[in-house]
């Protein structure tokens, strides 16, 4: 039986809207702001974040990040977060990809070393991927890791989104070509 179709913001729907501010029993998650630069560069200079988004950032590249996410947002092609615990950035998510017309999104996440085991990725995931379907209108969420990638992984699962299969060496990353797995939730799964 073929699922109902469910409606989809227009585009020029997303745009009018101003990013917002997503609170969950005790995360905040923001769009990013200048004073997040140094948050950033060391993000991207811990080995496990580098391994898997075979990158590193200067203070300058970090504030260049930062500021293109209110153009993305503007042109509806993604939208990025800060994730912050008590009042400290701990992590980011964004929706890397958005069709609002096909009513999907891809999603991305890290959090940083000293707050990793705190489920705080999937709890980000999760609140993201909520008002994605509620104020988005999304039909489709969906993210992809290396299958080497166990703890993205397990913040996949956490989140319930479930596994789809495997794409073969669909993403590189430092030491080369990697298998991806992919993941997704659908706004039906509840």
């Amino acid at each position: 039986m073929p699922l109902l179709a469910t409606p989809t913001l227009p585009p020029g729907s997303m745009s009018a809207l101003p990013q917002p501010e997503i609170h969950t029993a005790d995360l905040l998650i923001r769009p990013w702001q200048a004073s997040d630069r140094p948050a950033v560069v060391a993000a991207y200079a811990d080995p496990d974040i580098q391994r898997w988004h075979c990158r590193s950032m200067t203070d300058d590249e970090a504030g260049d990040w930062i500021a293109a996410w209110p153009g993305r947002w503007r042109d509806e092609t993604g939208a990025g977060w800060a994730v912050l615990d008590a009042e400290r950035v701990v992590g980011q998510i964004s929706l890397r990809r958005v069709d609002l017309a096909e009513g999907w999104a891809e999603v991305s996440y890290w959090v940083l070393p000293d707050a990793r085991g705190r489920r705080i990725a999937p709890r980000a995931l999760s609140a993201v991927t909520a008002w994605s379907f509620a104020t988005l209108r999304l039909h489709r969420v969906e993210l992809s890791h290396s299958t080497a990638n166990l703890a993205s992984c397990r913040v996949a699962r956490h989140a319930g989104f479930a596994a789809e299969g495997t794409r073969r060496a669909q993403g590189r990353h430092a030491d080369g070509w990697h298998d991806m797995h992919l993941h997704s939730r659908l706004d039906s799964d509840g």
